[in-house]
């Protein structure tokens, strides 16, 4: 006798997570998520970006309840998911400038804020998200994003942190980390590759801040990010979310280790994973399983020039101190670990 063959999906988009109960799915796996941003781009195979943004923008969808208008900045997020004529995105959304982002998301807020007075209420039904990369958030659009976060305007800014112009050509910004290589930070000389002492940590910037609700989050825990946006959007005010988007292009990796990455730069302490409102930090993501920085480091290409030859291990070593003083300063490690 031939058993009978179950179907668990059909004629949706839905992915992931389909035989846990509804309401432990995430957005993803739901046959009512908005699809925000839909197939048919053109970003790389294994693009950390596009499934950050895929996550976090249906998260604020579904937290909005599907009213929601996005500011997407200059940068391969725009590029690759609205080539002329054609376009990915299935919500209200608005091209700006390289560096303006936050302050078109802000003149959006403040349209939507008048509309509200006039209609009596306190506050739109319609929510606004601003986003770009790296370069267009910690370097070009800095000043704007400064701007919205004194202002406390009532914008949601998700910065996809891939470390690197990456759309032009792999250049530095201030997110590039400490000896990594790009087209503007060659490996060559006594210190190869981005110099030390350099950069921004927004985050921390944005806590200073004082806004609302500050947040970093990675691809390696697509649930983590889609609570935080969804935490963000019950807020009102000024809001930041860093999220770690690894680029396989960029970084010199393979396409299928945009997760793995992602996880071990947690891991070792590279990129701390918390929640902070009002200047102080309310939770951290601990780390579950320590590990060094190398092994963070060696599959990825642009730190290649330090395993090659006599290799760098000075420079290794200080790329550990770092993510050491970052497991300290959020206090990534439980007391047992510590003592292991």
């Amino acid at each position: 006798m031939h058993q009978p063959v179950k179907f668990y999906q059909t004629g949706t988009f839905t992915v992931g997570n389909r035989l846990l109960a509804p309401e432990q799915r995430s957005v993803q796996a739901s046959t009512e998520r908005s699809n925000s941003l839909n197939s048919g781009h053109r970003a790389c195979q294994g693009c950390g970006e596009a499934l950050g943004a895929r996550y976090a923008v249906d998260a604020a969808m579904r937290a909005t309840g599907n009213q929601l208008i996005a500011a997407n900045a200059t940068g391969c997020l725009e590029v690759f998911s609205t080539p002329y004529p054609e376009t990915s995105w299935q919500l209200p959304w608005i091209h700006s400038l390289f560096g303006n982002a936050a302050a078109v998301g802000t003149g959006i807020a403040a349209a939507l804020k008048v509309k509200a007075i006039k209609a009596g209420a306190e506050h739109s039904p319609v929510r606004v998200i601003a986003q770009g990369g790296d370069g267009g958030t910690t370097d070009i659009g800095f000043g704007c994003l400064s701007g919205m976060f004194e202002r406390n305007d009532d914008v949601l800014y998700l910065c996809y942190d891939n470390e690197a112009y990456m759309n032009t050509g792999v250049q530095r910004s201030s997110a590039t980390p400490p000896a990594a290589r790009t087209a503007t930070t060659m490996a060559v000389g006594a210190h190869p590759g981005a110099e030390f002492g350099q950069g921004k940590n927004l985050p921390l910037i944005a806590m200073a801040h004082e806004i609302p609700y500050v947040a970093t989050a990675t691809v390696a825990d697509l649930r983590d990010l889609e609570a935080k946006v969804e935490k963000a959007m019950s807020i009102h005010g000024a809001r930041y979310l860093h999220i770690l988007v690894p680029c396989p292009l960029g970084w010199g990796a393979a396409s299928h280790d945009t997760i793995r990455l992602a996880r071990l730069a947690r891991e070792t302490g590279i990129f701390p994973v918390f929640e902070a409102e009002h200047g102080e930090v309310t939770a951290v993501t601990k780390i579950r399983r320590h590990v060094p920085v190398e092994e963070y480091l060696r599959p990825q290409k642009r730190f290649a020039h330090l395993f090659s030859g006599n290799g760098h291990p000075e420079t290794i070593a200080r790329i550990q101190a770092d993510a050491d003083r970052n497991i300290r300063r959020f206090k990534l490690l439980d007391e047992a670990q510590q003592e292991a």
